[in-house]
């Protein structure tokens, strides 16, 4: 239990920073010659809207609350309400999945997910869409894991054996191959099929 408990501060404490990466303009490890892959696409607007509901319940709670208690105790679970959702958009959009220099790829989902796959570990990519009827993360009996952004996957990765992850719990699997949305699927195919050409 705790050690999910500091897992799960961990994440917050990241998401926290994103925040802070996010209103200067910057993105988490991503270095020059690299390939930014944005994957929020198809979240962004449902972020936004939960954005606007926490809003203008902290306020309509503000306004309809009258006893002082009761409402210093209701702003701060709204405010934090209010950041939480502000700080998990901005991890996702601060911390993209990225295709290095050297063909590595990194994929992660904001704060909670980061898996790194190793230069020259991809043996195939293509465009494929798909929508699972899977949560955020699910991986099959197949080895087959899925990294889901608003229900869908756009692009598929085989790879040459295992690469071992760790999902925002801490439970451990692996996978042969890599499910996951970017919001250009094409170029991120491109970018690890002119890198597996040239291994």
């Amino acid at each position: 239990m705790r050690g999910r408990l500091r897992l799960l501060a961990g994440h917050e404490m990241r998401a926290l920073h994103s925040l802070w990466l996010w209103v200067r303009g910057r993105r988490h490890a991503v270095a020059d010659g690299a390939l930014a892959v944005a994957y929020t696409g198809p979240q962004t607007a449902m972020m936004y809207g939960l954005l606007f509901v926490s809003v203008v319940e902290t306020v309509m709670l503000a306004l309809l609350t009258p006893w002082p208690v009761v409402h210093a105790i209701l702003l701060v679970l709204d405010v934090y309400g209010v950041v939480f959702v502000l700080s998990t958009h901005a991890a996702c959009v601060t911390r993209p999945h990225v295709v290095g220099a050297d063909g590595a790829l990194r994929l992660r989902y904001g704060a909670r997910f980061d898996l790194r796959i190793p230069a020259g570990a991809v043996t195939g990519a293509r465009v494929e869409r798909r929508f699972p009827d899977l949560g955020p993360m699910a991986a099959d009996a197949d080895g087959v894991l899925d990294l889901v952004v608003g229900g869908q996957t756009s692009v598929t990765v085989e790879l040459a054996g295992p690469v071992e992850f760790v999902r925002p719990l801490g439970k451990r699997g692996q996978a042969h191959s890599v499910r996951f949305h970017a919001d250009d699927p094409a170029a991120v195919v491109a970018a690890l099929t002119r890198w597996e050409r040239s291994a």
